[in-house]
């Protein structure tokens, strides 16, 4: 891989394990309706599309379920107040991301989370460090992952190019969105997805802790 000036990362699973937060999000909301709790399994397969995604598949029948959009108002309300509970960087992560900084590597997250949560996350972990963040915008007309929108929003304001840039996920979402850029990627072994998955869907570029990503671009 050629030398990079630019990354823009993925959230969940890449820089950010969020996953018991959004497990216990999606249990209150199934459970105070009357529903049964799904896994830590289960909402591990769930993410990676949006909430709305991650709720039509974890409440029976979907959004054909009658108390579909209580259940789902329930799961934003719980997740905007406890949305930062148990949720905390992976090891590494922020030597990782101190060292782009040092290098002058422009970074940006760009998430298929609530707008919302994605700008408070990124205030909390990065502030000073990851200038853009952007997160799911789709009323606002904007296609998120795996479309290029939000990805090449990203650039722009980073004032980047995707030949220059390099995008850092862990899911099929993630591999989609960077062949859709027309962009390089790295795919992280400690996500949501194993690595086995994202082979067999043309994955070719892994690393297996933080680290490895700058000796891939630096």
């Amino acid at each position: 891989m050629q030398k990079k000036d630019t990354v823009v990362f993925d959230l969940d699973g890449t820089l950010l394990d969020t996953l018991d937060d959004l497990m216990n999000s999606v249990n209150y909301a199934l459970e105070s309706n009357g529903y049964p709790a799904r896994t830590r399994d289960e909402v591990r397969r769930f993410v990676g599309n949006g909430i709305l995604l991650l709720m039509q598949r974890a409440l029976p029948s979907g959004q054909e379920n009658p108390d579909f959009d209580k259940v789902f108002a329930g799961f934003k309300e719980h997740y905007g107040i406890h949305c930062n509970d148990l949720t905390k960087p992976y090891d590494g992560i922020m030597e990782l991301l101190e060292l782009l900084k040092e290098k002058g590597v422009k970074m940006a997250i760009v998430s298929n989370k609530a707008d919302f949560a994605v700008k408070e996350l990124s205030e909390i972990y990065f502030k000073g460090i990851i200038p853009v963040a952007i997160g799911e915008k789709e009323s606002e007309g904007i296609r998120k992952k795996p479309a290029p929108d939000t990805v090449m929003e990203a650039l722009r304001q980073l004032g980047s190019s995707a030949e220059n840039a390099v995008y850092v996920g862990d899911s099929e979402v993630d591999l989609a969105t960077a062949e859709n850029c027309g962009m390089d990627y790295i795919l992280c072994e400690w996500g949501f997805r194993e690595r086995e998955k994202l082979e067999e869907l043309g994955g070719k570029v892994f690393v297996k802790k933080p680290s490895e990503i700058a000796d891939l671009i630096l």
